[in-house]
């Protein structure tokens, strides 16, 4: 793997900033001053996201979305980078922007990670030979397929003799696709990131739509996107839980589709746009909008039970899903948990060539886009 594109990656469960056998992961980390382009790479579509600041003060400069060519991207894997390129240049060409620096992210089960003790007291180059001599233990993989990253995070509570290390690992090929990917479509990779760590550096902006009056809450962030679901579970503000599970968008515009014989483009534009026969809302989005509660409601079932937590403060609502009229209702009915749909955008200003309607009705899927457009002001 590329050096200076890894150096960018972080794990998600940790504050720390993490080396790469001697290269500092988030290689800009605290002095980068390029703005950057947050490019979310889904299975459905590109979503770019370009932002300024001024003070504390978000504007939204640019902004697209575009369309991906069916199973170029399964489940989070890009299985054709050239048409995921194609499909970046055209998002670029439509937002308008004239930035060619970017910032994208693998998925969280892309990232493996796990805390392991070593002798206290070792210079980090000997710790970078015994964690490479002791790797091939906590990685499923060939070493040669993978980048190994680790960071000290503090002393053993076992033993003042021993630090705790937290070894993160990613395969080559989930970044090298995605750097390829932005190349085809005229862009540096600067950044890659966690999706998990984008959507929690977006919920600082989400977090103003809360009735919080302290840190101290949990918050489940349910993201539904075209064919994956993702559970993020944020306590003190920090991601302490995150689970992906097979269940999205797609499920509606297939039933669509299958009902009213409809090729695929036709059933998606159906689904946002409307024009469907008077039985839809009965007979296909009642439907969903309970499976989606179904989901919701057994993901965090998922959580309690593999946590010491039993309750969460509030649930927000993120993927293109969550713009359903009355679902973010209906989940909160059924799980009586406080629910939101997510709008990172509330509070920022928009540059004349941003369509304000499309970025409203897009808003609760550019979680992770936003996340990664905030990379630019670390």
């Amino acid at each position: 793997m590329r050096r200076e594109l890894w150096n960018s990656v972080h794990c998600f469960y940790t504050i720390a900033t993490i080396n790469l056998m001697g290269y500092r992961v988030f290689g800009l980390f605290g002095k980068k001053k390029d703005a950057l382009l947050g490019i979310d790479i889904s299975s459905s579509s590109v979503k770019l996201l370009e932002l300024s600041k001024s003070g504390d003060k978000y504007r939204v400069e640019s902004y697209a979305v575009e369309p991906l060519p069916a199973n170029c991207v399964v489940e989070k894997n890009i299985n054709d980078s050239e048409l995921v390129g194609e499909a970046i240049k055209k998002v670029v060409a439509r937002s308008r922007t004239s930035n060619r620096l970017a910032a994208a992210a693998v998925a969280g089960s892309a990232v493996i990670t796990k805390t392991i003790q070593m002798p206290a007291g070792l210079s980090e180059m000997e710790l970078e030979s015994s964690i490479t001599l002791e790797a091939d233990q906590y990685i499923p993989y060939p070493l040669d397929e993978v980048a190994i990253d680790f960071e000290v995070v503090g002393e053993s509570e076992n033993s003042v003799d021993q630090v705790d290390v937290l070894l993160a690992a990613c395969r080559k090929e989930n970044v090298e696709l995605r750097e390829d990917s932005l190349e085809i479509g005229g862009l540096a990779s600067k950044v890659i990131d966690i999706e998990a760590y984008a959507i929690e550096r977006s919920f600082e902006l989400v977090s103003a739509q809360l009735d919080i009056d302290n840190d101290e809450q949990t918050v489940a962030i349910v993201d539904v996107g075209s064919t994956m679901t993702t559970l993020s579970v944020l306590a003190n503000n920090k991601t302490i839980y995150t689970r992906e599970q097979l269940f999205g968008g797609r499920h509606l515009t297939d039933e669509i589709q299958r009902r009213y014989g409809l090729s695929t483009e036709e059933a998606g534009l159906a689904k946002k746009q409307g024009g469907l026969p008077d039985d839809y809302e009965r007979e296909v989005l009642k439907p969903f909008k309970d499976a989606v509660v179904q989901q919701v409601s057994r993901s965090l079932q998922f959580f309690f039970s593999s946590s010491q937590y039993n309750e969460v403060d509030y649930v927000i609502l993120a993927g293109g899903v969550a713009s359903i009229a009355g679902l973010s209702e209906l989940v909160e009915d059924v799980t009586k948990i406080r629910t939101v749909v997510a709008n990172p955008f509330a509070e920022m200003t928009l540059s004349s060539k941003v369509n304000a309607s499309a970025l409203s009705n897009d808003a609760p899927s550019l979680l992770i886009a936003c996340g990664l457009a905030m990379r630019s002001f670390d």
